[in-house]
């Protein structure tokens, strides 16, 4: 039995060692806060105000989302570009990590002034799509008219869609694959990666394949890389773009189209 003398000596090395340990996680916290806010890919300034000047197009943001709706060119709105009309489906989309919501917003456009459809971007928790746990709904909800929902995301962005597909009608993964397993459902997945894509390439796309529904669809763009995904500028590691946005833009805005038309009829 240890001696009193020795009791209060092992106690004040026990608070030490519990204290070190505290320094350590607030230290480690801090590091990774300072991480997850430095070199956050800001959106180019060119393609976003093209969107803001789109009289098609009525553009709400907020601390969640950056919400694009179709508008009606022809009437007034205190939110500016016409007033909205009521979409009948909808896109909740994911950035990839660090990426601004701002960056998704032309290539999403041509689905609001095309098709109708009203495109909630996620502004994620840190930045990460990963770390931000809120449910599908806090996003639906911001468009409560659209009653069929699709959710997607690029990069990690499409993992965090692929976690709370269950809630949507439909999955639209760009430049991305699941970690969730959705093998077993029959939930309408369209998959689109880039020929040049040097980050989720289309090897890492292919090894993923099995987590996805037989029936998924996978669509490989010629000359698109990671970035092309969205307007935020190159990204380290990433392959060489041979396609232009306005071509991008297109082939991204025909694939999801299809997948609406199939949603439509089902």
């Amino acid at each position: 039995m240890p001696s009193a003398s020795r009791r209060p000596r092992a106690l004040r090395l026990l608070l030490g060692l519990i204290a070190a340990l505290g320094v350590l996680v607030l230290v480690a916290a801090g590091g990774f806060l300072v991480w997850a806010n430095v070199g956050v890919m800001d959106a180019e300034e060119a393609p976003y105000a093209a969107v803001l000047e789109d009289p098609g197009i009525v553009v709400r943001s907020s601390r969640e989302a950056l919400v694009l709706l179709p508008g009606d060119a022809t009437a007034s709105s205190p939110e500016g570009n016409g007033a909205p009309t009521a979409p009948a489906m909808g896109l909740v989309f994911y950035p990839g990590a660090k990426v601004e919501a701002e960056a998704y917003a032309a290539r999403l456009s041509a689905l609001v002034t095309e098709h109708e459809v009203a495109v909630v971007i996620v502004r994620p928790a840190l930045h990460l799509a990963l770390f931000d746990r809120r449910g599908l709904s806090t996003f639906t909800d911001l468009v409560p008219e659209a009653g069929t929902w699709m959710v997607g995301g690029h990069s990690m962005g499409g993992v965090r869609a692929c976690q709370v597909a269950a809630e949507a009608d439909a999955l639209v993964l760009f430049g991305s694959y699941c970690a969730t397993d959705l093998s077993g459902t029959d939930l309408p997945v369209l998959s689109l990666g880039g020929s040049e894509d040097g980050l989720s390439t289309p090897q890492k796309i292919a090894d993923a394949r099995p987590l996805l529904p037989a029936d998924a669809e996978l669509v490989e763009i010629p000359g698109a890389s990671h970035a092309s995904f969205g307007d935020y500028g190159p990204q380290a590691g990433d392959g060489t773009p041979t396609i232009d946005d306005g071509a991008m833009t297109a082939e991204v805005t025909q694939q999801i189209s299809g997948l609406m038309t199939d949603l439509a009829l089902t």
